[in-house]
């Protein structure tokens, strides 16, 4: 058993005799800053040339702290490993070495093992609540889980991408240690586990830092969120840098999934904070970054980063099992089988976007991430609608053959597996004075959709903030232990486990093209030299294609190979192949 932690550039660092801590906090724009420990007097702290002020003094783990600014304001510790409550409470000093690691040897995964498993913590029943499904997750199939962001945010209900104190996990799901140890079980049942952290932007609420470091931010570029972070200072870089290393380190996690890096402007800090990651994890660990980048921007893949979210894979497929066609989809509507294979052939398809500058680098496809549903993708829907009732079911079982069999690595969301029909809404619970403005914002955000164009309808888009509509997004796990949609992925999880995870390492694509409106075929040459092939049709005019090589790894609905060989594929389904061309006593 061992003990873990990380020693940050800023915040409360308990010291070797474990009663002292030293207190360090970046406030450059104020003369004179005081610890507020507890109930004692303000201490004042000693301002360095860097902007940086610190005190050291007595100050056990569990000890309450704020910072008192020259006007009086007490902030919270930007940089707080927890908080006493919430975003605008005290932050506590904590001992990162409490925690006993049961599971030292874990050094976790090679990437082309990975099926990722996106969940939202609190809609889980909090880190104990999570910690208690790993078990039914693991027998699943699943190899990852990705937590929705953790970062402290206001009130106690968010879906996390309003954190404004990145170091702290937030409260309201408990404790650091009760974190540690759903990664050190997780760790156990041979489970990695992402965080999902935002670096692009702060939340609307709690955040402090105009008042103490005006510097974080830029005056001259707004995004989405407000003012954008100057990534070109020195110390935002090291707060940011210092966060990830911090989860890879001190909580031992896996991989993180950087949220919306499009926003950021200065790409070299990307650049740096891989490198620093790579140089700053312990040799021997498999650690991934995961991109999510709207600009389609691949150089980053070759900079340190594992991999990205394929929006565009997810658009295509969407497009092909809904029919919809507004917002972001407009662009996928026209030819959508086409793009679909240029996705499948080439890992993105820029539609109605100008080219890149440059040819887009060659990559593997593992390199990017393939999901039919995520937190966005469902959430951002007006009534938070999951695919299975969007989809006709036999093309929906299709086009999840397709994901869990694809050298793609798959995410699933929280409830797929079992077939949910639970919506997920965008939830928060912000104070009086915002909760109206996040409701009337949400409302708006669809006036330009033709359903929703009478303001009577928007009205019935549930309020944000409004309790139930947290609780109508909590699916009832009961339901998860039976039935046919967890046996039907429960199958396709252990063909991957056991034909493709072993040879997807040097996986290339071998191309692919559309057979029909609504059908594709994509080969895969893998890395042991044979040959996959999915055969996709989500219903339509009959496939007109021969019956590829190999044999029969997979068909989503029974008789739909035979069907294939006669050129007569109508109704929906993918067959999958593959073409081993060692000999069998190889």
């Amino acid at each position: 058993m061992s003990r873990h932690a990380y020693r940050l550039p800023f915040g409360a660092e308990l010291l070797a005799d474990g009663a002292r801590t030293r207190f360090r906090f970046y406030a450059p724009a104020q003369r004179a800053v005081a610890l507020a420990l507890d109930d004692a007097p303000p201490q004042p702290m000693q301002r360095g040339a860097d902007g940086c002020f610190e005190r050291e003094t007595v100050a056990p783990p569990g000890s309450r702290y704020r910072y008192r600014l020259d006007d009086g304001l007490a902030v919270p510790d930007p940089a707080a490993r927890a908080q006493d409550g919430d975003v605008h409470g005290p932050s506590l000093v904590v001992d990162p070495r409490a925690y006993r690691w049961q599971h030292e040897s874990w050094r976790g995964r090679p990437w082309h093992e990975t099926v990722l498993y996106e969940l939202h913590v609190g809609c889980c029943g909090g880190y104990r609540g999570v910690a208690a499904r790993l078990e039914a997750l693991a027998a699943l199939g699943v190899t990852a889980i990705e937590l929705m962001p953790l970062a402290e945010f206001p009130g106690a209900r968010n879906w996390g991408y309003d954190g404004v104190l990145p170091y702290a996990p937030e409260a309201s799901y408990g404790t650091p240690d009760q974190l540690k140890a759903l990664i050190d079980t997780a760790h156990g049942l041979g489970l990695m586990v992402f965080v999902d952290v935002v670096y692009n932007h702060f939340g609307p609420d709690g955040n402090y830092l105009h008042a103490y470091a005006p510097d974080f931010f830029r005056a001259d570029r707004h995004t989405p969120w407000g003012a954008a972070i100057d990534f070109r200072q020195r110390a935002v870089r090291d707060y940011f840098i210092g966060n990830a290393l911090y989860w890879l380190l001190e909580y031992r996690i896996d991989g993180l999934r950087l949220d919306a890096v499009h926003a950021i402007e200065e790409r070299d800090f990307l650049v740096e904070l891989a490198a620093r990651v790579r140089a700053g994890t312990e040799a021997g660990r498999h650690v991934h970054l995961v991109l999510e980048n709207g600009d389609n921007d691949l150089a980053l893949l070759a900079s340190g980063y594992t991999a990205q979210w394929n929006d565009d894979a997810h658009h295509a497929l969407h497009v092909l099992l809904s029919g919809e066609h507004e917002g972001y989809y407009a662009r996928f509507a026209v030819r959508p089988a086409a793009l679909l294979a240029q996705i499948l052939a080439e890992g993105l398809a820029y539609p109605g976007l100008p080219p890149p500058g440059a040819p887009p680098p060659t990559l593997p496809p593992d390199a990017f991430v393939l999901f039919l549903q995520n937190h966005d993708q469902i959430g951002n829907r007006a009534h938070g609608e999951r695919l299975i009732t969007l989809a006709e079911p036999e093309a929906l079982r299709a086009a999840v053959a397709l994901q869990l069999l694809c050298p793609q690595i798959p995410l699933l969301f929280m409830g797929e597996e079992w077939g949910c029909r639970t919506p997920f809404l965008f939830f928060t619970d912000h104070d009086a004075t915002l909760a109206p403005k996040v409701a009337a914002g949400r409302r708006a955000e669809f006036a330009h959709f033709a359903a929703f164009a009478d303001p009577l309808r928007r009205e019935r888009i549930p309020d944000p903030n409004a309790p139930p509509t947290f609780a109508q997004s909590c699916p009832d796990f009961t339901a998860a232990a039976h039935g046919e949609w967890q046996a039907y992925y429960r199958v396709l999880l252990a063909l991957r486990r056991r034909e493709l995870m072993p040879r997807l390492s040097g996986a290339r694509s071998a191309g692919a093209e559309a057979a029909g409106a609504r059908a594709v075929a994509a080969r895969w040459r893998l890395g042991d030299g044979s040959l996959l092939t999915l055969v996709l049709q989500l219903g339509g005019e009959a496939l007109p294609a021969t019956l590829p090589a190999g044999r029969l790894l997979f068909e989503s609905r029974a008789g739909a190979a035979a069907e294939l060989a006669r050129g007569a594929l109508v109704a929906p389904a993918c067959c999958a192949f593959l073409d081993d061309p060692r000999p069998e006593s190889a």
